[in-house]
């Protein structure tokens, strides 16, 4: 009998269990949220949002997003799923459908390379004088500094991955939150498919939907003179 080997795989056991716990209880601290909508939206808000979901490098490691989208399709949001290449020309549609009162609340959610140019996108239709009311980028691959603001801007990233938090511009106007989901098990590939993240982003999604009744932060019209601490990034997105 060999009772220090028991031992040793007693306790490592323990240790891995701890770890497990520990994990679980992460991971559910992000899907809870205190901006979480207490009730769903209303019909007439629901039909004037826009949901847009960005993929990251060659579209095919971010298809939790493409499940989050159908979620929030089952509820009645309008909602486009596409790579992050195609954020100017998504930035232009949102901005049309805005001025023509189509749309009325904007949500950009991106993954990876996705999330890394959801900036830009802010960038470009506050340009155009639109508001976007809320942002929420999982794992950004890049340093990333918001110069212009969603009303909320939501960045889950991996501390010890690849992922990096979002910096915040002087003057930068609107919330920013970074979310630190290290030690929990979920990677880089995987944190858009994790059941308790896709919780959280539609949580977030129909909290904000649910405050969309009350009027954004102004946004300075095109051509008007515009703060230095509302100026555009400049920068491209990278991939």
């Amino acid at each position: 009998m060999r009772p220090n080997g028991r031992h040793t795989a007693g306790a490592s056991q323990l240790s891995a269990l701890r770890a497990w716990a520990m994990g679980l209880l992460l991971l559910s601290a992000v899907a809870i949220s205190p901006s979480t909508a207490k009730a769903a939206p209303t019909q007439a808000a629901v039909q004037t949002t826009h949901v847009y979901l960005l993929r990251g490098v060659l579209n095919i490691f971010s298809l939790g997003l493409d499940t989050i989208g159908a979620r929030l399709q089952a509820q009645g949001i309008p909602v486009t799923v596409a790579n992050f290449v195609s954020w100017s020309s998504l930035a232009d549609e949102a901005a049309t459908a805005y001025r023509a009162g189509r749309i009325k609340t904007i949500i950009l959610v991106g993954h990876s390379s996705g999330a890394t140019a959801l900036p830009d996108m802010i960038a470009k239709l506050n340009q155009f004088g639109v508001p976007v009311k809320l942002a929420i980028g999982l794992d950004s691959v890049f340093k990333t500094k918001l110069s212009t603001g969603a009303e909320r801007y939501i960045n889950i990233y991996i501390g010890d991955g690849p992922g990096e938090p979002v910096r915040a511009a002087a003057g930068l106007r609107g919330k920013l939150d970074n979310v630190d989901v290290r030690g929990t098990g979920v990677g880089h590939i995987s944190i858009d498919k994790n059941e308790a993240i896709q919780r959280r982003v539609i949580a977030e999604i129909d909290a904000a939907i649910m405050r969309s009744r009350a009027p954004a932060a102004p946004v300075a019209e095109p051509g008007a003179p515009r703060p230095a601490r509302a100026a555009a990034a400049t920068a491209p997105a990278r991939n």
